[in-house]
């Protein structure tokens, strides 16, 4: 996140206090869901899941500054798509 964005969000988190921004996150994990979920359908809204995927993203950020684990998440971020990575290449191989 840009540092803009950063004290953006920790003015959010200030402002409106963690039990509500979580519940925002909620929120918006819900709205992403429900556009995905008509994607299945056949009733795709790219503008929509675009929207939303952002919304969620905005708000996965504010979390990693309030869990104040910005690192232990791109840790784990760099180490599950490894893994991902070997999956695919040993399905990929037959193996």
């Amino acid at each position: 996140m840009t540092e803009y964005e950063r004290n953006v969000f920790e003015r959010a988190l200030e402002h409106y206090g963690p039990e509500l921004q979580t519940t925002v996150l909620v929120e918006e994990m819900a709205e992403l869901q429900k556009e995905i979920c008509k994607y299945w359908r056949g009733h795709a809204n790219y503008d929509h899941i675009t929207e939303e995927i952002a919304d969620v993203s905005i708000m996965l950020d504010q979390m990693k500054l309030l869990f104040q684990c910005g690192g232990a998440v791109q840790g784990w971020r760099l180490e599950k798509v490894r893994r991902l990575a070997e999956r695919i290449a040993a399905e990929e191989s037959g193996a």
